[in-house]
């Protein structure tokens, strides 16, 4: 017996379910799940434990795995759609400018949202650019190809090997919304209504040539003739990015397992350090994503924080933020964490770090290094613990980020923890 739909939670309990063993070995394998093994007390039944991948899956045995976020889902999509166009969603705040419909869960949302922006972005007409072809022809167009004309059909004419610039629909924009249409359309627990629609934005794209599958994404690049696109291809490459994990046991073909997932770490930490970025720049400073440095001298020990903060000009870093997707320790503290970021402030030669959890005890709390060099304000480093409450309005959050981006310009002394 095989059960055909499961639901875990975001970082909950184990649940044993019965599984098949290609889709056990799927999931376990796939690097979904925090966990999947066989249950030693109950032939047939696999225990599945899920970490920090939100969404739905299709097994090979053709179970259905739903993993709900501990995130409201609208919520949720305010996240990604903040962290795909910063600077739409800073201006409105509504969910991150993602309608999601009335759905509660994040397929159905997800193929409602990317059905709208594609709407939206052909509301005026495909568009239309040139493209380079290569063909074989039986007249020339555009110019010949010397080297494949005598390759392939030397001392014979025609059909003649020619290449020219073709004004056409099949350009890498309508190739990615075409890719993340057909990819939702395979995902399971898409509502009928929104596959009609979905169904119908790919006959508006068929002239755009499908993606194979594992093709690497095909480049575009921002500009004015293509802005009304923008906000359906970066959501369409989110879709592409998210979906289909393989697993490939030794001497055996891949096991597929088909769907949409959200790693909730990356998304919070994408969310967070894009919108510290715009906040700094509110406030004339500079703030650098993944800046790599090095802890030793010697430069063999690399550190990438998060967020590193500058001076306007660039040149003086005055702080440096990590975010952690987990919940602050009700005593408040996370070690590890306290020294990965005295390590960060250490290197910098900064006076203060910070840390951001998703969820905890206390909006903020600072602790002040003992041993430490103080600066010209008899100060020494500093460690800000904050932490931001996801359930709130958007508005609050980004208030909540914009108090945080004020701190490396305070000189209000605050009451250690």
């Amino acid at each position: 017996m095989t059960v055909r739909d499961v639901t875990l939670h975001e970082y909950g309990p184990a649940v044993s379910v019965p599984l098949c063993t290609e889709a056990g070995l799927a999931l376990a394998g796939s690097g979904i799940l925090q966990s999947a093994t066989p249950d030693p007390g109950r032939q047939g039944h696999w225990v599945l434990r899920a970490g920090s991948r939100v969404g739905a899956v299709r097994t090979p045995g053709g179970t259905i795995v739903r993993i709900m976020p501990k995130t409201p889902v609208r919520r949720l999509f305010f996240l990604l759609g903040f962290s795909l166009d910063p600077a739409r969603a800073w201006r409105d705040s509504r969910e991150g400018g993602i309608d999601t419909g009335t759905y509660d869960d994040i397929v159905p949302a997800l193929a409602h949202a990317v059905e709208r922006q594609i709407d939206a972005a052909l509301r005026r007409g495909v568009l239309q650019g040139y493209r380079e072809v290569e063909e074989s022809a039986p007249v020339v167009r555009g110019r010949l190809r010397e080297a494949e004309q005598i390759r392939r059909h030397f001392g014979r004419t025609p059909p003649a090997e020619v290449t020219y610039d073709a004004y056409t629909g099949d350009i890498a924009e309508n190739r990615i919304l075409r890719a993340a249409v057909e990819r939702l359309l395979r995902l399971p627990q898409v509502p009928g209504l929104v596959r009609r629609r979905l169904v119908h934005q790919r006959v508006r794209l068929a002239d755009a040539r499908p993606l194979i599958r594992g093709q690497q994404l095909p480049r575009w690049q921002p500009s004015r003739l293509n802005s009304r696109y923008q906000p359906a291809l970066r959501l369409a490459e989110a879709v592409l990015r998210g979906t289909s994990p393989e697993h490939r046991p030794a001497g055996a073909e891949p096991l597929v397992v088909d769907g949409f997932l959200l790693d909730m770490n990356k998304l919070f930490e994408d969310f967070v350090t894009v919108a510290l970025r715009e906040a700094f720049r509110e406030q004339g400073l500079a703030a650098y994503l993944q800046d790599s440095h090095h802890l030793d001298t010697a430069g063999r020990v690399r550190i990438r924080p998060d967020l590193v903060v500058r001076t306007g000009d660039g040149r003086t870093p005055l702080a440096v933020v990590d975010a952690k997707y987990k919940e602050e320790k009700a005593d408040g503290l996370h070690n590890a964490d306290l020294y990965q970021a005295l390590a960060y402030a250490t290197a910098l030669g900064l006076h203060e770090a910070h840390l951001v959890y998703a969820a905890g005890r206390q909006a903020e709390r600072f602790h002040e290094v003992q041993g430490t060099v103080a600066g010209r304000d008899g100060r020494g480093v500093r460690l800000y613990q904050h932490t931001l409450d996801l359930c709130q309005e958007p508005d609050r959050i980004l208030s909540a980020l914009r108090n945080i981006a004020a701190r490396p310009a305070a000189t209000t002394p605050l009451s250690p923890s």
